[in-house]
């Protein structure tokens, strides 16, 4: 940029990530500099900062109002996050040119430093969509006397993050569909679909396991199919627009009539992808995976399971594959331990207690005065004859078998 005797402006952000990309969350501080090189001195009125974010959506519709009349009707409708404005060099008055008040800046390279911070409050997370956006933005504008304003403008990007190591994320979303295909008076058997993910919540660069059984009973060859969807929506004026993008899929084998597929975990990856945006009241943005059967000349059987892309991935422990696959191996490991062949009696009463103790047991206990004369009686004695008698002999014959009985077990029938 050259316009006169400035050179350049720039805006420059201190970043927080370590990607040297600005991205902020709700309650940061962005802080930068704006940075003015000009080849001679100038004198300025002013050199301003506005900072803004708001969420905006906009779109039109064609309407018929009678024979031969149409017209077009717009939807728009703005969500404002913030607005700051602040004054680095001179004045904020800038109706009119006098020569009053003016900032000298000398021939070379000057640097301004800005900061502000992001509300505390719930913030929509950068977002460009068909019919609508959320943007964030700083602008500088250098005023002089008797010329236009040098503006320049830069976004930043803001992440609402969404944690999906919560209960709701982390719960398992299953269905179950049938669907039987008629063909005038005849009709043939039912195509049957069931299917399941481990959780809810997800981020870009995950895989996601998909546990299906579709079974075949039909007289048709059908396909069954995965698809993660983008589903946009944009409300203004009480009316809503919606947008659905396809993000990724998969295919599975063609079933012949009688044929039954399983899919034991088949993995269908996630791309970058923005995250959901479910706290803004006219932008949002959901995901689904559709599991469904593709079936030639016919409705397609679909089962839809929702999905939440997040920014906070799975912590190790929260991991629910991991806590069941090593219950499943105790479980394994438990069902592979074998019985000794022989049982081994347990230890004899003289191993664990000496004739010491239990004469040293039998003595009356002298600690208390009238709790001691209130256990006195025959109860206590009872207690300190018994305490170290030895048990039962050790048998490995029953000496009190069960009765036999007249009833007969029977298995429930299934």
């Amino acid at each position: 940029m050259v316009l006169g005797k400035v050179k350049s402006l720039t805006i420059s952000f201190d970043c927080l990530s370590n990607s040297n990309i600005p991205v902020y969350s709700s309650g940061d501080t962005v802080s930068g500099r704006i940075s003015l090189e000009v080849t001679g001195e100038i004198r300025v009125k002013a050199l301003k900062i506005h900072a803004r974010g708001h969420a905006k959506v906009r779109w039109s519709e064609s309407r018929n109002a009678g024979s031969n009349t149409a017209y077009t009707q717009n939807y728009t409708e703005e969500v404002e996050y913030f607005n700051y404005k602040d004054v680095l060099v001179g004045h904020a008055r800038d109706d009119d040119n006098s020569e009053e008040g003016l900032h000298t800046i000398h021939s070379g390279r000057h640097e301004y430093a800005f900061s502000f911070e992001l509300p505390q409050i719930p913030l929509a997370t950068s977002f460009e969509g068909r019919h609508g956006s959320v943007r964030y933005w700083v602008k500088a504008e250098l005023h002089r006397p008797w010329l236009l304003p040098v503006k320049l403008k830069k976004e930043f990007t803001v992440i609402e993050h969404i944690d999906i190591n919560t209960p709701s994320l982390l719960s398992p979303q299953a269905g179950t569909k049938e669907k039987t295909l008629c063909c005038w008076l005849c009709t043939s058997g039912p195509i049957s679909l069931s299917a399941k993910i481990e959780r809810k919540g997800y981020t870009p660069g995950e895989s996601i396991q998909i546990f299906a059984e579709i079974e075949n009973c039909s007289s048709r060859m059908v396909v069954p199919k995965a698809t993660i969807y983008q589903t946009q929506a944009f409300y203004a004026k009480g009316k809503m627009k919606k947008v659905r993008q396809l993000v990724a899929n998969l295919r599975g084998e063609s079933l012949s009539s009688g044929k039954t597929e399983t899919w034991n975990g088949k993995q269908l990856k996630i791309p970058p992808v923005s995250p959901s945006i479910l706290d803004c009241s006219i932008i949002r943005v959901e995901y689904s995976l559709m599991v469904y059967v593709d079936i030639p000349g016919a409705v397609d059987l679909f089962l839809n399971l929702p999905l939440v892309i997040g920014t906070i991935p799975l912590h190790p422990f929260g991991s629910r594959t991991s806590s069941v696959s090593s219950q499943g191996s105790m479980n394994m490991n438990w069902l592979g331990l074998t019985l000794p062949e022989r049982l081994e009696a347990p230890p004899s009463y003289a191993e664990v207690v000496t004739e010491e103790n239990r004469q040293s047991g039998l003595a009356p206990v002298a600690a208390f005065d009238d709790f001691q004369r209130a256990l006195q009686g025959p109860l206590f004695a009872y207690i300190q004859e018994f305490r170290f008698l030895p048990p039962p002999l050790y048998s490995e014959i029953d000496p009190n078998p069960d009765q036999p009985t007249n009833e007969i077990l029977s298995c429930p029938s299934r």
